[in-house]
């Protein structure tokens, strides 16, 4: 590829949403408990100045200081917290936190695109999600979705994800082409630190149960994007191999290599010297997850440790085709809608 790749960040969160929302989000929750305190979604006021001086002074400043172009953009991970509530409560957190991303990315339509969250709730039918979905996709452009594979945060209550109960979902993500990021809340369980092992744990779960399932031959263009490098899977990628084979599954490569993909949210260079060695390149999307859970300065490099294009570049392993692939080219791939948007802008 002759021109210089578009560097598309696949994993950005809202972590940066004015104080209002965490304040309403405060208010809905002792709600809860006492229905005279339960506010209603007019009462928050977030003016648009407000959304650009919270993307403007974080996000973008470093998108631009780092040399990324592009970000897909989802409400903050941890504020998702599926398990607080009923069902109500979810889907009124999640059509106010979907709306703001939308703002954003209308407010930026060069530099962010939206996912959508969906209203989980434990032990409630997936297929309620369904209407919040089909909102985002087509009233907000919405290229993909945050699928969590455990709303009770930390107890695994819900079903694998190759149980019948999620299928709804993967029906619509089939019929509009897109794909979800597989991404865990907050933790509730004292023993699963929420950044440090619940999301970790979720992302090597979440590859297990695809692995020892048959999932993608009922749904053969279903797409997972699991993140934070896809947690243990490429370290202990002979495991997988092996447990595949012993499960008498086909090999990897053709098991779950066309529909499962790994981001680099990685956040040292050895580990993603791994990732891009272990796992074919076509499976490997460029992110971040700016402003996220790992915010400091590695003291060995002097550099963010989340400035995770610096370690793609030093990757030596890796082809400038390669690295064209993992910037812009898997990610055009893996989201059709992202691709459609782009090209009807010209590039």
């Amino acid at each position: 590829m002759s021109r210089k790749p578009l560097i598309i960040d696949c994993h950005g969160h809202y972590t940066t949403a004015p104080q209002a929302l965490a304040d309403w989000r405060d208010r809905q929750i002792a709600g809860i408990q006492d229905p005279a305190q339960r506010p209603s979604p007019s009462d928050l006021r977030i003016g648009d100045d407000d959304l650009r001086e919270s993307i403007e002074k974080n996000q973008l400043r470093l998108m631009r200081e780092r040399g990324s172009d592009l970000t897909i953009f989802s409400p903050r991970a941890s504020f998702m917290a599926h398990h607080i509530g009923d069902f109500q409560v979810s889907s009124t957190w999640a059509a106010i936190c979907n709306e703001l991303c939308h703002r954003v990315a209308t407010l930026f339509p060069d530099e962010f695109v939206m996912a959508a969250m969906l209203p989980q709730s434990p032990g409630v039918d997936p297929a309620t999600c369904i209407p919040e979905l089909e909102k985002c996709v087509e009233e907000y452009g919405a290229v993909g979705i945050n699928l969590n594979p455990d709303p009770s945060g930390g107890h695994w209550t819900a079903p694998p994800l190759s149980d019948r109960s999620w299928y709804p979902i993967y029906e619509k993500m089939v019929e509009y082409d897109i794909p979800a990021m597989i991404h865990v809340s907050t933790s509730c369980n004292a023993c699963f630190h929420t950044t440090g092992a619940h999301y970790l744990n979720a992302d090597t779960t979440a590859f297990m149960q695809c692995l020892t399932s048959d999932l993608f031959k009922d749904f053969p263009t279903l797409r997972f994007v699991i993140p934070h490098g896809g947690g243990a899977a490429p370290y202990h990628w002979g495991r997988f191999r092996g447990l595949a084979q012993a499960l008498n599954k086909p090999l990897l490569d053709e098991h779950l290599l066309n529909n499962v993909f790994f981001d680099t949210c990685v956040y040292h260079q050895p580990g993603i010297d791994l990732l891009t060695r272990v796992i074919p390149v076509k499976n490997v999307l460029f992110a971040s997850e700016m402003i996220g859970a790992v915010r400091g300065i590695d003291p060995e490099t002097g550099h963010h440790f989340d400035d995770t294009k610096r370690y793609i570049e030093a990757a030596a392993t890796l082809s400038d085709a390669d690295r064209f692939q993992i910037y812009e080219g898997n990610a055009r791939r893996v989201y059709p809608r992202l691709d459609a948007a782009l090209k009807a802008k010209g590039l």
